[in-house]
């Protein structure tokens, strides 16, 4: 997996994370949701290159 897109997908995951986590402490569902797409958004990403690494080989 390329260093440069591996930081990315586990950047949005941590950020998807911590909006999730402040949604749900102000009560804020659209935070909440925005958390979890970032979330999803940031596996994918992850997956996709993981992936790439196998055709590579």
């Amino acid at each position: 997996m390329s260093g440069k897109e591996k930081t990315r997908a586990k950047t949005e995951q941590a950020k998807g994370k911590v909006k999730e986590v402040a949604g749900r402490l102000v009560g804020n569902e659209r935070l909440t949701a925005e958390g979890r797409t970032e979330q999803a958004k940031g596996a994918a990403r992850q997956a996709k290159e993981k992936i790439k690494d196998l055709f590579k080989r």
